[in-house]
């Protein structure tokens, strides 16, 4: 069973990198997982910044880059949804809903 973890890449090297996970733990990424995704690896290692990662069951923790979800026509038609919604919000006086209920109920407190 792998469980989804987040971490931080502290070390690259030719035989993969280590990783710093969230718990404190340091696991190995394998040099093929590394090479697959050598840009995202990078990042991580100059910005140290947190990724999510699959930690797979062992002796030793060892970690592959989670995968990430790029579904660009999806994105494209849930765009165009908000876009299509966004006059939802206002009514025909421009005030945001959220405003309006505010304004409800400071009338109704006043009274």
């Amino acid at each position: 069973m792998s469980d989804s973890v987040r971490g931080v890449v502290i070390n690259l090297n030719a035989y993969g990198a280590t990783v710093r996970l969230d718990t404190g733990e340091l696991a190995s990424a394998p040099a093929g997982d590394v090479e697959a995704h050598r840009g995202q690896y990078e990042r991580s290692f100059a910005q140290r910044k947190s990724m999510g990662f699959v930690q797979h069951p062992g002796r030793r923790p060892m970690v592959t880059l989670a995968p990430q979800i790029a579904e660009p026509e999806l994105d494209e038609r849930l765009a165009e949804f908000f876009k299509s919604t966004s006059d939802w919000e206002n009514d025909a006086s421009g005030v945001p809903a959220h405003e309006r209920h505010f304004l409800q109920k400071k009338k109704r407190a006043e009274r």
